[in-house]
C-alpha cells in the first residue's frame, strides 16, 4: 500500500475479528480530528475506489485541508458505497439504461456493460393514490386500483429488475423509500470486499438526505447523475462549507419533531445554506431520538443544503437493535466507528469540529407551528395562524397572498354532501392528510396522533364527513405498532384508516375530493386548505383545488381536521362542541410528550421490525404474479403511452461535436424567484384541456385512464408535453397564472408545448429567464429533460437549487447565471430579446461569457459548469452520452 495517508488495519480482535479498514483518524495528523463529522466520511468515500482504496496525494491533501481550500472550487470525487431510487425516479431511470444499451450495441460496444455497479434499491412508493378513503377496505381497493393503471410500469421494472446485476425492486405496498431505507436497508458501515468502510448514498429523491439522521451521509441527486453513478461515476463536486448547527436545551412539552423542523426549516433560509453541508452537534442532539433526527434531515432540500447529518453516536447504534438489525453486525460497526473516531459523543465539547460558520438553535424556544400556504419555509406559530391566514387573504397575489377582495373574506357557500347540508368557506379544510416520509416515520408524532385521535373520539368529537381524511403510513411498521397500542380504532373513527403505503397526498396523488366539494369552491372563487404532515406545499402540488397548503405535524392535522378550518385559535377557541353541550379545547386531548414516550417504550420493539421486512420482498402476490420478459435488451412496445424508447440518443456518434455558440435565441418563459421542479414539471394530475391530454386521447385513452404525470415518466410525448403544464405557473409574458407563453413571432398566446413547437419547426433555439431559487423542489430529471425536448439550450437565473442545477448539467443544458448586484431588473431585461451567447473554444470551470441582444445591449453572465468534469459532460452533450461513449469505446 504506497499511500502515505491510508493505514490498512488488522483486525482488533481475534474473538470477534473485524474486517479490515482503511484507518485515517490515527494518523499523527491534527487536522483530521477538526475535521467535521460529514467531511471524514466524504473523505473516506474518495478514497474508496474500484483500484483497491488507493487515490492521489492531492485529493486526499485537499480535503484534509478543507478550512484552508474550500472556497477555492476544490474538486472532489465522491463515490457514494449506493444508490436508492424511487419509481417515480427510477422509471426513467431504467428506461434510460435500456435506450443506452440499444444505443452501446449501435456503436459497437456490448450492451451489457450498461449495468449498476455499486448495489441499487428501488422502493415503489410514488404510484398509489387515495382514490379511496374513510372505508375499512380503503387500502385494498386503493392497492388494486395501483396495480391495474400501473401494470404495464411493474412489468417494466420487473423486467429490470432480472435484466440488470445489482438492482433490486421493493414491491408496491411495502413502504416509503426512505423510510424503508432508515428502517432497513441502511447499513451505517459497509461490510464488502474484505473491509469495513462508512455508508453513504445518494438517491433520485431530494428527501434521501432522510438517512443523515442515522449518521449516513446522503443526499439527493438527479436521475441522471444517479445513472452515472450507478455506472461506476464518482460524483464530482466542489469540496463544500459545512456549517455547524449547534442545539440546545429541551423541547417544551406539547411540542413535537415537525415543529421543530419547521422551525429550523425557516432559519436556515434565512442563514443561506444552499450548496453546503449543515452538520448538527451540541448537547440538544443528545435528547432528540434517531426519528426526530430523521425528521430534521428529512426536509434538508427545503432548507436548501446539500446534506444535514447528524453524526453517529450510541442513540444511532441502539436504533439499529430497535430496528431488528443483527446484534453482533452492530456491535462490529460500532467498534469500527470508534477505531476510526467516527463514533460521536454530543455531550462531550471537545469533539466539536471546525465548521465554517455555527448558528444555534435552544430548542425550548420552539413553538407548536405550521408551515404555509405555499412554501415549507414560510412557518407560522399555530397560535398566530388565524390571524395570518386571514392577512393572507387579502395580500396581493404572492407566496403569502391570495388577493381575495376584502367583501368576500366572508363568503360562504352552502352544498349538500350524502343528504346532508354543509357551509364551506374560505379557509375550510378539504383535505387532512397524515402522510409523507417527513413524519410517518416517528413514532412520536404518529403515537401522538393516535393518542389525540383516541381523546377526541371519547371527548366526543367527529370530522365532517366531506373532509377527505387518510392516513399513509410510511412502512409497515407505523400500522403495526399503532394497532398494538390501541389507537387504531380512534383513527379509524376520525376518517384516518389507513388507505395505502406510499408518499400520496404529500406528492398530488391525492385523488379526487367530491365533486359537491369541488363545485362549492369553484362557484365562491374558495380559497379551500389541505392540510398535511409532508414537507412539500408548492402551488399545484397537493390538489388542484387547494390553494391554501399548510404543513403539520400528525397530531396538528387531526386538530385542524376536526376543527374543519384554519380559521381558528386554538388557545381561545373550542375544536368542537361535544353532543352533551360541552365545548372541548384542544389543550383539553393534546397527548404530553411524557405520555407519548410511555406508549413507544411499550410497544415499538424490535420483533415488529423483523416480521414486517423479513417478508419485504415477497409479501405483494401481485407483484409476485408479474410475468416479464427475460430479454438483456427491451423489447419496445410502439403502442405503449407509458413506456417509449427516449430521443435522447438518437445520431449519437463516437466522435464528440463542438459546442456552438447560441445564436438569437426566443425567451420561452420568463419567471421570476422560487419557480420549482413542480412548476416545471408536475408529477400529479393531467389536465384535461392540456397538450399531454390531447395526445394521450388521440392514442384512445378517456380522462379516466390518464394516471397522473409522475407514473408517465418512462414517456416522452406525455412528459415533454407535461413540461411548464403546472396550472399554478406564473410567466410575466401572461397576466394570469397557467401554462401559456406569448409566440412572439406570431404574436400569439399558446400552451407552452405548442409554442415551443412552433419554434422548434422554425428552427429557432430557445432559453429560459428566471429569478432566484429556480429548480427548488424534488430531484426530478424530467424538469431538466423536458426542457431539453423543448429545444431549451440554455437557462440565465439569479441562483439555481443545487440538484436542478446539476441535472441541467446532466443534459447538456447550459446554467446560466447574473453576475452579483444583477438581475433581469437591473439590465433592463424583457424577455422579448434575442439572445446570442457567445460559447468560447477553451471553456474553464465558472467562467464568465459574453451575451448579446438583438438590441444591440451586451452584458456577462457566469456559465455554471463548477468542475472540470462537469465540463466534460457538456462538450459530450450530457452524462449519458458521455457514459455511452464511454461504454462503447
Amino acid at each position: 500500500m504506497s499511500n502515505p495517508f491510508v493505514q490498512i488495519v488488522e483486525p482488533l480482535d481475534p474473538k470477534q475479528p473485524l474486517k479490515k479498514f482503511f484507518n485515517l483518524s490515527k494518523l499523527e495528523d491534527v487536522r483530521y480530528a477538526r475535521l467535521p463529522f460529514s467531511i471524514r466520511v466524504l473523505l473516506e468515500a474518495a478514497i474508496r475506489n474500484c483500484d483497491g482504496f488507493l487515490v492521489k496525494k492531492e485529493d486526499v491533501e485537499n480535503i484534509l485541508n478543507w478550512k484552508v481550500v474550500q472556497h477555492k472550487n476544490v474538486e472532489v470525487p465522491f463515490k457514494p458505497a449506493r444508490v436508492i431510487l424511487q419509481d417515480f425516479t427510477g422509471v426513467p431511470a431504467v428506461v434510460d439504461f435500456a435506450a443506452m444499451r440499444d444505443a452501446v450495441k449501435k456503436l459497437g460496444g456490448d450492451p451489457e456493460k450498461i449495468n449498476p455497479i455499486c448495489p441499487a434499491d428501488l422502493v415503489i412508493d410514488h404510484s398509489i393514490q387515495v382514490d379511496f378513503n374513510r372505508q375499512s377496505d380503503s387500502l385494498q381497493k386503493n392497492q388494486d386500483l395501483e396495480f391495474e393503471r400501473n401494470k404495464e410500469r411493474f412489468e417494466f421494472l420487473k423486467w429490470g429488475s432480472q435484466a440488470f446485476k445489482n438492482l433490486r425492486i421493493i414491491p408496491p405496498g411495502s413502504g416509503i423509500i426512505h423510510q424503508v431505507n432508515l428502517e432497513y436497508l441502511a447499513r451505517v458501515v459497509m461490510d464488502q470486499d474484505g473491509y469495513y468502510y462508512p455508508d453513504s448514498v445518494v438517491g433520485t429523491d431530494s428527501h434521501t438526505t432522510m438517512i443523515d439522521g442515522l449518521g449516513v451521509l446522503g443526499w439527493g441527486v438527479g436521475g441522471i447523475e444517479a445513472e452515472a453513478v450507478m455506472l461506476g461515476q464518482p460524483i464530482s463536486m466542489v469540496l463544500p462549507e459545512v456549517v455547524g448547527y449547534k442545539l440546545v436545551g429541551n423541547p417544551q412539552q406539547l411540542v413535537t419533531s415537525t415543529d421543530i423542523v419547521l422551525t429550523i426549516t425557516k432559519h436556515l433560509r434565512q442563514v443561506g445554506v444552499v450548496g453546503k453541508f449543515v452538520e448538527f452537534f451540541g448537547p440538544g442532539v443528545a435528547q432528540l431520538s434517531i426519528a426526530d433526527r430523521a425528521t430534521i434531515a428529512n426536509m434538508c432540500p427545503e432548507y436548501g443544503a446539500t446534506a444535514a447529518y447528524f453524526p453517529v453516536d450510541d442513540i444511532s447504534i441502539g436504533y439499529l437493535i430497535q430496528t431488528g438489525r443483527d446484534k453482533e453486525k452492530v456491535m462490529c460497526t460500532k467498534r469500527y466507528l470508534e477505531a476510526v473516531g467516527m463514533l460521536r459523543n454530543f455531550k462531550n465539547s471537545s469533539q466539536d469540529p471546525d465548521f465554517t460558520q455555527v448558528v444555534e438553535l435552544d430548542l425550548h424556544t420552539v413553538v407548536p407551528c405550521c408551515s404555509g400556504p405555499k412554501r415549507p419555509q414560510d412557518k407560522v406559530a399555530v397560535s398566530d395562524m388565524k390571524k395570518d391566514f386571514e392577512t393572507c387573504l387579502g395580500a396581493k397575489q404572492g407566496f403569502k397572498g391570495f388577493q381575495i377582495a376584502p367583501d368576500q373574506h366572508n363568503s360562504i357557500v352552502k352544498f349538500n354532501f350524502e343528504g346532508c347540508n354543509f357551509e364551506l368557506a374560505h379557509g375550510s379544510v378539504v383535505i387532512a392528510a397524515i402522510t409523507s416520509c417527513t413524519n410517518t416515520s416517528n413514532p412520536s408524532v404518529m403515537l401522538g396522533a393516535g393518542l389525540l385521535a383516541k381523546k377526541a373520539v371519547e371527548a366526543g368529537l367527529t370530522v365532517k364527513p366531506y373532509i377527505k381524511t387518510s392516513l399513509s403510513p410510511g412502512s409497515g411498521v407505523v400500522t403495526y405498532y399503532l394497532r398494538e397500542s390501541g389507537v387504531m380504532p380512534y383513527l379509524s373513527q376520525l376518517g384516518f384508516d389507513v388507505v395505502g403505503y406510499g408518499c400520496m397526498t404529500c406528492i398530488g396523488n391525492s385523488g379526487p375530493l367530491p365533486e359537491s366539494v369541488v363545485e362549492a369552491i369553484t362557484q365562491g372563487d374558495l380559497v379551500a386548505v389541505g392540510v398535511l404532515s409532508g414537507n412539500r406545499n408548492f402551488e399545484g402540488r397537493v390538489h388542484p383545488n387547494t390553494r391554501a397548503n399548510y404543513l403539520a405535524s400528525p397530531p396538528l392535522v387531526i386538530a385542524y381536521a376536526i376543527a374543519g378550518t384554519v380559521r381558528i385559535d386554538f388557545e381561545k377557541e373550542p375544536l368542537g362542541i361535544n353532543p352533551l353541550g360541552k365545548k372541548i379545547f384542544l389543550k383539553d386531548i393534546w397527548p404530553t410528550r411524557n405520555e407519548i414516550q410511555a406508549v413507544e417504550r411499550q410497544f415499538v420493539i424490535p420483533g415488529m421490525f423483523k416480521e414486517v421486512y423479513e417478508k419485504i420482498e415477497t409479501v405483494n402476490k401481485a407483484w409476485n404474479a408479474l410475468d416479464a420478459p427475460s430479454d438483456k435488451l427491451y423489447t419496445w412496445n410502439p403502442k405503449s403511452t407509458y413506456i417509449k424508447s427516449p430521443p435522447f440518443f438518437d445520431g449519437l456518434t463516437l466522435a464528440l461535436q463542438t459546442p456552438k455558440t447560441i445564436e438569437d435565441a426566443y425567451v420561452l418563459l420568463s419567471f421570476g424567484d422560487s419557480v420549482t421542479t413542480d412548476h416545471i414539471s408536475p408529477a400529479g394530475n393531467i389536465a384535461r384541456n392540456s397538450p399531454a391530454a390531447r395526445y394521450l386521447t388521440s392514442r384512445g385513452l378517456t380522462p379516466r385512464e390518464f394516471n397522473s404525470y409522475g407514473s408517465r415518466r418512462g414517456n416522452d410525448a406525455v412528459m415533454a408535453r407535461g413540461t411548464f403544464a403546472n396550472i399554478r405557473l406564473v410567466n410575466k409574458f401572461i397576466d394570469k397564472q397557467g401554462p401559456q407563453t406569448i409566440h412572439f413571432p406570431s404574436g400569439e398566446i399558446l400552451d407552452v408545448f405548442d409554442a415551443a413547437e412552433r419554434y422548434k419547426q422554425a428552427g429557432h433555439p430557445l432559453i429560459v429567464l428566471a429569478g432566484k431559487e429556480y429548480g427548488a423542489g424534488s430531484s426530478r430529471d424530467w424538469a431538466a429533460k423536458g426542457p431539453f425536448l423543448l429545444g431549451v439550450k440554455a437557462v440565465l437565473a439569479e441562483s439555481y437549487e443545487r440538484i436542478h442545477r446539476s441535472n441541467l448539467v446532466g443534459m447538456g443544458v447550459i446554467p446560466l447565471q447574473y453576475l452579483p448586484g444583477e438581475d433581469a431588473g437591473t439590465l433592463g431585461l424583457t424577455g422579448r430579446e434575442r439572445y446570442t451567447i457567445i460559447i468560447p473554444e477553451k471553456l474553464k470551470p465558472q467562467m464568465n461569457v459574453q451575451i448579446k441582444l438583438d438590441t444591440g445591449k451586451t452584458f456577462h453572465a457566469i456559465m455554471r459548469f463548477d468542475t472540470d468534469v462537469e465540463l466534460t459532460y457538456f462538450h459530450n452533450g450530457g452524462i449519458l452520452n458521455y457514459m455511452i461513449r464511454k461504454m462503447a469505446s
